[in-house]
């Protein structure tokens, strides 16, 4: 077995957190089942189910260079799942009877909840999950890793949402219905809430990983990037025209592009930086050229651990490669944001002692 990184416990507010947004989230499908049936319910969740892992899998990929706490992620997703939606729908019906007693006809509090309350308080709550992590920024070291945060709470509340749009539409229509709902929602548009809720993340992650009191003010701003997203794509299916939804999903698209752009950038350099730091650890023994050329580039790193695992030795060389890319990751906070000398000390020697006992496997 090799040594494990240097991780911090899980927080007791965490654990809560994701086990009442689990039991929340929960509780909703209960309350679907019963109210649409076993028939219509299993079919919706079937549906609402069917992309998920693809979906997962996309998102988590983008974090494979320095993969984040399983726990963090799971928290996320949980609470985009449970209090994010269950208290979207107390707020939005609250908001729309607001309206309803100012003397608005029933389509303009429609369209009011659906194209501003909606997307603003959807967003708060999702992008919630973002500042209930703050107290474990250190797990946030770059903008991919708000972008995950971001994407998985967005995936936890689109999968119990979408549950809940295909029994509507089921019941109403029955089984074709729910199927025409799930083509626009699950295969044209899966990404939606992930996307919306990213730019978020975005914000979120460059305050924490930048310096000077201005970084905060993308917080804000990736919020309201967010809830003109969300606002657009509901607003142009309101209207029923195409040209329209085409439109809105062409910009949404063009979100995506950059979000993965943002990611790509990071990584190559995050890998680039290893070339820089990590051959002063050379005299340690534990780095040499060769690792140093395999770290350095991603193709090098991925035909290490094919190789690695043919020879049974895949875990130790995933913990060294984990392990460098970590040291790399200290010294970026150290750079950008400073870091104590005591805990750099600290959290240094832990990394190259990690790495230490993979090289002895």
């Amino acid at each position: 077995m090799t040594a494990p990184l240097l991780v911090q416990r899980p927080s007791k507010a965490l654990l809560i957190g994701l086990v009442v947004s689990g039991v929340i989230a929960l509780a909703v499908l209960a309350v679907m089942l019963f109210s649409g049936g076993p028939v219509g319910f299993g079919l919706s969740a079937l549906l609402a189910v069917a992309p998920l892992p693809v979906l997962l899998a996309a998102v988590l990929s983008l974090d494979r260079l320095e993969p984040e706490p399983k726990l963090n992620l799971a928290f996320a997703f949980a609470w985009g799942a449970g209090v994010a939606i269950v208290a979207a729908i107390a707020l939005t019906l609250v908001g729309q009877q607001l309206f309803a007693r100012a003397g608005y006809g029933s389509a303009v509090v429609e369209d009011v909840g659906s194209v501003v309350l909606a997307p603003v308080i959807e967003e708060a709550l999702k992008g919630s999950a973002l500042l209930l992590l703050l107290r474990r920024r250190a797990e946030i070291d770059g903008l991919t890793d708000g972008i995950v945060y971001a994407s998985m709470a967005g995936l936890g509340f689109a999968a119990v949402e979408n549950v809940g749009y295909y029994l509507l539409a089921f019941g109403e229509n029955g089984a074709g219905a729910a199927m025409q709902l799930f083509v626009v929602r699950g295969l044209i548009d899966p990404l939606g809430h992930p996307i919306y809720t990213s730019m978020i993340g975005l914000g979120v992650a460059y305050a924490l990983t930048r310096r000077g009191a201005a970084r905060y003010a993308a917080i804000p701003l990736g919020y309201l990037a967010a809830v003109f997203l969300h606002g657009l794509w509901n607003g142009s299916a309101t209207t029923g025209s195409l040209s329209w939804l085409g439109g809105a999903y062409l910009v949404i698209m063009v979100a995506l592009v950059i979000l993965i752009v943002v990611t790509v950038v990071e990584r190559r350099q995050l890998v680039a930086r290893m070339g820089y730091y990590l051959p002063a650890y050379q005299q340690t023994g534990l780095i040499t050229d060769a690792d140093v050329r395999m770290l350095t580039t991603l193709t090098a790193r991925k035909a290490a651990r094919k190789w690695a695992r043919g020879a049974g030795l895949g875990r130790a060389m995933g913990d060294y490669q984990q392990a460098a890319t970590e040291l790399t990751l200290l010294h970026l906070r150290a750079e950008r944001q400073g870091v104590h000398p005591q805990r750099f000390a600290m959290e240094r020697d832990q990394f190259l002692a990690a790495m230490a006992n993979a090289r002895r496997w």
